[in-house]
């Protein structure tokens, strides 16, 4: 059984849902001409975006980050992604020397020692990248769903981030359900992890299988309480931010 098989599902309201999502991408799109990208983690919600700014030629660049700790099959969907839509990935990766003192300093397996080291490779391997994607732009898109967390129950169709920039959410009323009956829908490629109950797919060694019953994203950082549990990339806090970038640089 895949993840097709298993969670797609048809419900009702789900082609207004489509239309508003595309409303939302449009709006993006027309508001920000040039200066807007999709920061797309290459995960189901990020796929189905992805394909309706293909399908729609919209002009939304992507991009995505590239951590050096993501899963084979996750980092072989750009090439997918580019071959199949042929749009051009944009790719981020984090400083190599930054990354060589980190290693050397705390080891390969820092971010199981406390949730600091853990935020701070997030800052050096995620924030970092995610700051030279933007640093162009006046506006993005991400794949959140209130319903992917507790975290993320409040997520609006569209925000301001905590430098200025506006950051659309189109997906934000979707259901599990709503995501892969799209991509069932439209053939959309994903990520064959996700048939393996990974449904929340970060980084290898932070993400594993989910149970029966587990929440959505308990597969991720699961070693951490549940307030713990965001990379940094979607934390409005400036006193948790300043506190994880200020670890992302060389001594």
């Amino acid at each position: 059984m895949n993840a097709v098989s298993l969670y797609a599902k048809a419900t009702a309201g789900f082609d207004a849902r489509v239309a508003n999502t595309l409303a939302v991408l449009q709006r993006a799109a027309a508001e920000h001409p040039g200066k807007v990208v999709q920061a797309t983690s290459l995960g189901a919600e990020d796929m189905v975006l992805t394909d309706l700014i293909a399908r729609h030629h919209l002009p939304i660049a992507i991009g995505t980050l590239e951590t050096g700790k993501l899963h084979a099959q996750t980092v072989a969907l750009i090439g997918t992604i580019e071959q199949h839509y042929s749009l051009n990935v944009e790719v981020y990766r984090p400083v190599s020397e930054t990354v060589v003192h980190f290693v050397r300093e705390h080891g390969e397996r820092a971010m199981y020692q406390s949730i600091e080291l853990r935020k701070a490779c997030c800052g050096m391997r995620k924030l970092e990248p995610l700051s030279r994607m933007l640093a162009e732009r006046s506006a993005w898109v991400t794949g959140m769903r209130r319903e992917q967390s507790n975290n993320r129950g409040t997520v609006e169709f569209s925000e301001t981030d905590d430098k200025g920039r506006a950051k659309f959410n189109p997906l934000a009323d979707w259901t599990w359900a709503d995501v892969w009956h799209y991509i069932e829908l439209h053939q959309v490629p994903y990520n064959p992890l996700h048939d393996e109950f990974m449904p929340s797919i970060g980084c290898e060694p932070c993400t594993r299988a989910i149970a029966v019953g587990e929440d959505f994203r308990a597969g991720r950082w699961w070693w951490e309480d549940e307030g713990a549990k965001e990379c940094g990339l979607h934390v409005h806090e400036p006193e948790q931010t300043t506190a994880q970038v200020s670890m992302i640089g060389p001594a």
